[in-house]
């Protein structure tokens, strides 16, 4: 069997040259935004500092009861921070009696701190081990853990908090001590 090298296949023909100006453009466009992302990446970007403000009963809904969670975020670069969202994480005695979400922030500007509340729901099953816990093991103090996701957008990283601590019970009321973590 012969093969004849000189004739070309149509499957193998090159694309028709009206599509070529169209191909010039999909590449100017992918550069223009290769360049875009690579601008809002700024070299002197710093980590926002994020630390948790408050935790206080809040205006419960439907017998429910609901807690605010405040936290104060120090914004340290040029540039506003527009944060997308937030996923967070609430444990007491290594049970999580707290997750939410929450989205909707105002930017904060640069060089600027601000402060935003999260509004929480506790997950009543977690609750119930918590309270039978604490009735099997009697103790003066609870340990409690706040992790944080917050996504600030673009190509920056989210930042991620966790903070934990103890809550004292006393005659006083409860007495929160915070621990570096």
């Amino acid at each position: 069997m012969d093969i004849d090298l000189t004739q070309t296949d149509t499957a193998m023909k090159t694309p028709d040259r009206k599509f070529a100006p169209m191909m010039g453009r999909l590449v100017l466009l992918a550069l223009t935004m290769l360049l875009g992302a690579c601008a809002s990446m700024s070299p002197d970007y710093e980590k926002p500092v994020v630390s948790l403000s408050y935790f206080r009963p809040g205006a419960s809904d439907g017998g429910v009861p609901a807690f605010e969670v405040g936290l104060k975020i120090l914004n340290p670069n040029r540039q506003a921070l527009n944060l997308e969202g937030v996923v967070y994480t609430i444990s007491i005695q290594g049970e999580d009696i707290i997750k939410g979400v929450g989205k909707g922030f105002e930017p904060i500007e640069a060089y600027s701190e601000g402060d935003i509340v999260l509004t929480a729901v506790p997950n009543l099953l977690a609750g119930i081990k918590l309270l039978s816990h604490l009735m099997s093991q009697a103790s003066d103090s609870l340990d409690y853990e706040f992790e944080a996701k917050l996504d600030v957008g673009g190509f920056h990283p989210s930042i991620r908090v966790k903070e934990s601590g103890e809550f004292t019970l006393g005659p006083q009321g409860i007495r929160a001590e915070q621990q570096d973590t």
